[in-house]
């Protein structure tokens, strides 16, 4: 079976159920655990045959728990054509790999299916020791497991939630490039606005908003609260940092423009869009920023609001 090298999600047309889940799950939720791995000694024509033998298209190399290398069909396939099958995996596996690590959000995954175009990504934990493989076809058959159990919880809540009824006051901390806690905020208040039954569209401009300073918080300042006033008419998120502040906002407001290190770029965060894509939400959206001091966003949603997005992409 030939694997996907891309998965088509996207925050533009995709059904709320799926974004909401995307955002929810961690890669060692989807990721397969009984990884086929092969030693460094070990020829290609003996990973051929594992290939075959489990339908898989690429082999971890690996020596005890550490991640070595990897040997893709693409190898094997060269190695036939240049009649050096039985060279060993140390000769021509690709040392250079783009890893996940097991807690990152599963947004954080596909865009990498989405971005490298590669089949299969080794997984390892915070000790740089292999745990898993994640392949396209693992996130598309555990979101659709995941779907069928989100409808099933929507419904129910549905028939409990049938009115709106009060305010809600809401506050979460963040912590500089915590990612493995990146997407809390933004999926507690949408839990928080379905079981009040509001609008769906205005739940994804509300969740867009908390998770694009959320990220903005963990990447690029020392450590915040996200705050979100749930109120009859409107949504009110306040998003505050401890600094170092942002030295030009104008620019900060241009959509691609980022101050993000390599480092956090190579995860696939720090695009230049988390602001532009909250004002672009918000009905009301005011900013301030003093150097050496910190920065506090301000986004307010109506509930009633008939603001149409275009050209969202949190991810």
């Amino acid at each position: 079976m030939i694997e996907p090298t891309s998965i088509p999600i996207n925050t533009d047309d995709s059904p709320s159920v799926v974004l909401d889940l995307i955002y929810q799950l961690k890669v060692k939720d989807v990721m397969t655990t009984a990884v086929i791995t092969a030693r460094k000694t070990d020829t290609l024509l003996h990973i051929q045959a594992l290939m075959r033998e489990n339908y898989i298209t690429g082999v971890p190399i690996t020596e005890g728990s550490e991640l070595l290398g990897l040997i893709s069909i693409e190898d094997i396939i060269t190695a036939l054509n240049n009649n050096c099958i039985n060279a060993l995996a140390e000769e021509k596996m690709t040392r250079e790999l783009i890893v996940l690590e097991e807690e990152m959000p599963l947004s954080f995954a596909i865009s990498f299916f989405n971005k490298y175009r590669f089949s299969r990504y080794p997984v390892i934990n915070q000790k740089k020791e292999l745990v898993g493989i994640l392949t396209s076809n693992d996130v598309i058959s555990t979101l659709l497991v995941e779907m069928n159990r989100e409808v099933l919880r929507l419904e129910k809540s549905h028939q409990k939630n049938s009115t709106r009824v009060g305010y809600s006051e809401m506050e979460f901390a963040t912590t500089k490039l915590d990612f493995e806690k990146a997407g809390r905020a933004s999926t507690e208040i949408k839990k928080a606005l379905k079981s009040l039954n509001i609008d769906t569209q205005i739940i994804r401009r509300v969740a867009v908003a908390s998770y694009e300073l959320e990220i903005n918080q963990v990447v690029h300042s020392h450590g915040g609260t996200i705050s979100c006033s749930i109120q009859p008419d409107k949504v009110i998120i306040v998003a505050a940092d401890t600094g170092p502040g942002i030295e030009n906002l104008t620019l900060a407001l241009q959509e691609g423009y980022s101050t993000a290190s390599e480092m956090v770029r190579s995860f696939g965060f720090g695009a230049g869009m988390g602001l532009a894509n909250t004002k672009r939400v918000s009905d009301e959206f005011t900013i301030n920023s003093k150097l050496g001091e910190g920065t506090t966003v301000r986004s307010v949603i109506f509930i009633n609001s008939p603001k149409q997005e275009s050209g969202i992409s949190p991810l």
